[in-house]
């Protein structure tokens, strides 16, 4: 028995046409673990680049540790805000996956300040925006750049099962003389 995804498929077929990105939009793509939510941002990033956009992908916890420390006095908060990715579209996956803390807060706040509007940041997480407050260790920040993030963005929602569960590879079974059963 084949069990299918639901999504809405105009809102898929118009965000392949990335007219978001032309107005500084973003995209979050929710649902359960295994749906496909990296592979569709990947398949966008994929797109961009064919029409000469830049795009950058990373995991959420791999891109908030990946800004370089400066040395004490240089910056206020000792990160160095050029470190952050320019470009035309930005892949976050797996957001909100693990709680994020003060300093990946923080610079969650800044990078999506920096992108509002101006550039295009696509959000997986197989969580609604509302638990990701709840994930972060600053209620403030954390509601003001999922405020902003949200608002300018396309919600697209993935429901089904996991598609590695649905193609799991059965073992054969091998008796005591070597014989597949």
């Amino acid at each position: 028995m084949t069990q299918t995804l639901t999504y809405d498929r105009a809102l898929l077929a118009d965000l392949t046409g990335l007219r978001f990105t032309e107005a500084g939009n973003g995209v979050l793509i929710l649902g359960p673990v295994g749906i496909g939510k990296t592979h569709l941002a990947t398949a966008l990033g994929h797109i961009a680049i064919r029409r000469r956009l830049t795009v950058h992908a990373a995991r959420a916890a791999k891109l908030l540790t990946r800004f370089p420390r400066r040395p004490p006095g240089q910056h206020p908060r000792g990160r160095d805000p050029q470190a952050r990715p320019r470009v035309d579209v930005l892949i976050v996956d797996d957001f909100s996956l693990r709680p994020v803390d003060a300093t990946e807060t923080n610079d969650f706040y800044e990078l999506v300040v920096e992108r509002h509007r101006r550039a295009s940041t696509i959000v997986t997480s197989n969580r609604e925006p509302a638990e990701w407050l709840t994930m972060m260790s600053d209620a403030m920040l954390a509601q003001s750049a999922v405020d902003r993030l949200t608002s300018a963005a396309h919600t697209l929602i993935i429901e089904g099962p996991s598609y590695r569960q649905r193609h799991t590879h059965r073992r054969a079974a091998v008796d005591s003389e070597g014989e597949v059963r």
